[in-house]
Order: C-alpha cells, then structure tokens, then sequence
C-alpha cells in the first residue's frame, strides 16, 4: 500500500469517525497485500507518523489536529471487540464523583473477554474479567454517548468490591445518587 492511498483511505474513515484500526481491520480495507507486506506498509506508515501504534495489533490514524474524543475508549473497543466491556470500577466511580481523585492516564473495564493490562501511548487500560451475563450488564450500565457503556454508581460500586479493590476513597453519599 502508498502512502497517498493510505492517507486517503484513513482520511475518509476519520471523517466517519473512525480512527482506531486493528490488523484485522486493515486487511479488509487493503486485501491486495500480503500479510508480510501489510505488516512492512504498517511500519513504514508509522515511521513516516501516518499511523500511531496503540499496541500490538491495534493503530491509531494520526491526522495533524485531529484528536478523537475518547480516544482510549476507541482503542479498547478494539481491543475486545466482539465481548461485552464497560467503564467500571476506578473511572466509572471517578466519573460520578464516589472518588475524589481522577484517573487521567488509566480507563479501568470490566469485560467479558479476559483481563489484562495495555500500556498505550494515549493512557493504560485495564480490562477485568466478569462473569456477569450480558442481561446483567445491559441493565447495569448505560449509553452516554462515549464508545463504552458506563457501569450505574451502585454496578461500579459492586464490581470494586468484588473483585476485591480499595474501598476506602469512595463516598458512599455519592453512589446513592443515580
């Protein structure tokens, strides 16, 4: 793949807002190239500062000014795509006011895909593993117009209890305001 085709392509699907792409992703959109030589197009794009590596497998399109909102969310959406994920936990609880201190650099998910830790160049995820059921989580959480839904005061609450973190910097005056 050129780069001007790159670029173009990028260009179009940013302007759909989408910016966050995985090798997957990036096969569909170039499928002329090779797994070998898309992977050589992919870091020569970042090399050339076209696309940002978020972390293995997953690429951001860096358009000079152009900063998606959200773009961590983005990112961890692609990173579990296919499963159920949702803010929980720290951010969730941040977000509401439970915790005084703002996670800036750090979105704590609960997912149905498998726990782990990504350090990207835009913050660290968090992914924890739930056994909740889908049900559970569609009625514990809600869209608020971000990529991820957002666990309820009383979900996030539960789900930091659960899987046994510090409890002691939430307001519980606060969780009872929904």
């Amino acid at each position: 793949m050129n780069q001007g085709l790159a670029v173009k392509t990028f260009s179009e699907w940013a302007r759909r807002g989408r910016v966050v792409f995985t090798i997957e992703d990036l096969s569909k959109l170039f499928p002329g190239d090779r797994r070998k030589t898309l992977l050589a197009s992919l870091r020569r794009l970042v090399d050339e500062g076209v696309l940002g590596r978020a972390c293995r497998g997953v690429y951001v399109f860096l358009l000079p000014g152009n900063s998606a909102p959200d773009l961590i969310e983005h990112i961890a959406v692609a990173l579990r795509r296919g499963d159920y994920s949702y803010v929980s936990l720290e951010s969730a609880l941040s977000t509401y006011g439970a915790i005084s201190q703002i996670p800036i650099d750090r979105l704590t998910a609960m997912t149905t895909g498998r726990s782990g830790l990504y350090r990207t160049p835009w913050g660290v995820i968090e992914f924890t593993h739930t056994k909740r059921s889908p049900m559970d989580i569609l009625g514990n959480t809600r869209r608020i117009g971000r990529p991820l839904r957002m666990a309820t005061p009383q979900a996030a609450w539960r789900d930091l209890k659960r899987v046994g973190r510090n409890t002691h910097l939430v307001d519980p005056e606060c969780l009872s305001h929904d």
